[in-house]
């Protein structure tokens, strides 16, 4: 918990020094960097502390003496003294106004200066009253994209990005799994189903022992309020923010039980109606025969008696799977461990944190064959995007690390590539001839957003028909909860896939999982080649492949679907 609250202080320390244009102790990327190390970092920087001291803190990648003294100020205090200072100069809720899409530090602090908007409820009623739009660098459109935010914030208010909330499920279910009376154990409902976004949280489990099992879990350290507690089921609310319902079954009705509350409920709906026309009863509490339980116990035997083949839980959806389940022809989809590489990763050269062989070590653990090296071009200096000498450099760099590692008789290969940029006219802001000498070139949409649908179609059709372009980075240019995709032709964008042989991202970082699942289905139908990403600017951020993986799953993706499922050459003849 420390880690988290440390990197929500020290985002926040940065953005308000971004607004004052101040510098405390550090530059503002200072503190971003602390706090982008500290969400990953797993573990407890308390724990740390008590270990080494404030020597233990400096050793953490990005906290400097200044940052390591705030970190040991809170564990002693339960406070800053910058960030108290901070809020105090400007008493806005940051966190709160800067998740508008379109509203940066220096739009914040001119809405408090000039019309006091401290919150996402001042700035709402602004907007009403047409004060927005009068302001210096503002202007009618500018308010009218920043009112669709807010409503797409609102509809989206109470749930959780999977990437934020499955790891916290794990934890909780494998402290669970140490019980002995545990047999069985399962998350289910729409995280289970690996959607890309998380309300309430169901947790199933069988035990001869529920009442033991219960009192267990209200009493986890994750735990900050009992909703309900009875003697098979009960109702927290987590420290987190989200809501968990656990529910204790005994064995022979785990599966049904999981089943039902897996869903969807489109799905079950037709499962239900199937199991009549079979004069079959189904609930959550088994497959009966008038009376007789005659499955339960696991979701397979259900499907079996059913006689169907059995759908993944990403599949239920009632969108084919049931249909295609009775007569056996359901995708074989990816696999986790089909995954040979991840080429779209970005290194300290540009906006990443780690160095390029601290990347590929961490890649090499994982088990990869190969990673890609993508760091971002020039247009986006905001992460210090690298022009064609810098380019040019780092690959005498990845030249370096290859020979070592060839030499050490390691068989793990590092790809050049980039992220370019696609320019609002198409062009690509990489000169072509630097583009040809990589191994790979990804590009995409960082600028000008909200262009109109065939103005946006055709910018990325043409950066499609650059020879040297293999991929378009998360295409649909979306972040979850924050913003909806660009306005653009799909069908448009799949026609000249195929016609120009160019690879679509599926990009697994949490707050993009782009593309979603219809149009990765769409691609699949179309027989347009994609690849999978995690766009990892953090050594810790490859971990991130696992949410790409079940979104191509959730889009009925195969193996021959996903060109890094391949090793490295084979992979490379399937770009252009």
């Amino acid at each position: 918990m420390n880690n988290r609250k440390l990197a929500k202080i020290f985002h926040e320390i940065a953005l308000y020094l971004e607004m004052q244009n101040q510098k405390i102790d550090f530059r503002p990327q200072a503190y971003e960097k602390a706090a982008i190390n500290l969400e990953t970092l797993s573990e407890d920087v308390e724990f740390i502390y008590k270990k080494e001291g404030l020597k233990g803190l400096i050793k953490i990648p990005s906290i400097g003496k200044n940052i390591a003294e705030k970190i040991e100020e809170y564990l002693k205090t339960g406070k800053v003294k910058t960030y108290q200072k901070l809020k105090k100069e400007m008493p806005v809720n940051i966190e709160e106004l800067s998740g508008v899409e379109g509203i940066g530090p220096k739009k914040i602090k001119t809405l408090y200066k000039k019309l006091k908007i401290k919150n996402l409820k001042d700035l709402e009623k602004a907007i009403k009253t047409e004060k927005i739009r009068n302001l210096p660098n503002f202007g009618l459109k500018t308010e009218q994209n920043i009112l669709e935010s807010i409503q797409f914030l609102k509809r989206n208010t109470g749930r959780f990005l999977l990437g934020e909330i499955l790891p916290k499920i794990y934890e909780i279910i494998n402290k669970l799994k140490k019980l002995k009376e545990v047999k069985m154990i399962s998350e289910a409902g729409s995280i289970r189903r690996r959607k890309e976004t998380a309300g309430d949280i169901d947790i199933l489990l069988a035990s001869p022992n529920p009442k033991k099992v219960i009192n267990y879990f209200v009493s986890l350290s994750e735990v900050s309020k009992i909703w309900a507690q009875g003697p098979t089921k009960a109702s927290i609310h987590s420290k987190e923010g989200f809501d968990i319902d656990l529910r204790v079954l005994p064995e022979k009705q785990f599966g049904s039980a999981l089943q039902y509350f897996t869903g969807s409920k489109e799905h079950n709906i037709v499962l239900r109606k199937l199991a009549i026309n079979k004069n079959l009863k189904l609930n959550e509490y088994g497959l009966f025969r008038g009376k007789k339980l005659i499955a339960g116990k696991t979701e397979k035997e259900i499907y079996q008696a059913l006689k169907m083949d059995y759908p993944e839980p990403e599949l239920r959806e009632n969108t084919g799977e049931i249909e295609a389940a009775i007569k056996g022809k359901l995708p074989k989809i990816i696999n986790h461990k089909d995954i040979k590489g991840d080429i779209h990763c970005h290194s300290n050269w540009n906006g990443g944190e780690n160095s390029i062989e601290e990347m590929a070590t961490e890649a090499i653990k994982i088990g990869y064959q190969y990673i890609g090296i993508a760091d971002h071009t020039k247009f986006l200096k905001i992460e210090n995007g690298l022009d064609e000498k810098q380019l040019e450099k780092r690959d005498k760099e990845i030249d370096k690390i290859n020979k070592k590692f060839q030499k050490s008789g390691l068989k793990f290969r590092i790809l050049k590539g980039c992220e370019a940029n696609i320019m609002p006219d198409g062009s690509i802001d990489i000169k072509n001839n630097a583009l040809a000498k990589l191994d790979f070139v990804i590009a995409g949409v960082h600028s000008q957003l909200k262009m109109p649908k065939e103005k946006m179609t055709q910018r990325i059709i043409k950066a499609m028909e650059n020879p040297n372009i293999d991929i378009i980075a998360h295409p649909t240019g979306r972040l979850l909860m924050r913003r909806n995709e660009y306005e653009f032709d799909f069908n448009e964008i799949l026609k000249t896939a195929k016609r120009t042989n160019t690879v679509l991202e599926i990009n697994s970082s949490p707050e993009r999982l782009d593309l979603k699942d219809v149009y990765i289905k769409k691609a699949k139908e179309a027989g347009i080649k994609m690849i999978i990403n995690t766009d990892s600017h953090h050594k810790k951020h490859l971990c991130f492949m696992e949410y790409g993986v079940a979104q191509a799953r959730r889009g009925w993706a195969e193996k021959k679907d996903i060109i890094n499922c391949y090793p490295a050459e084979k992979m490379l003849k399937m770009l252009k």
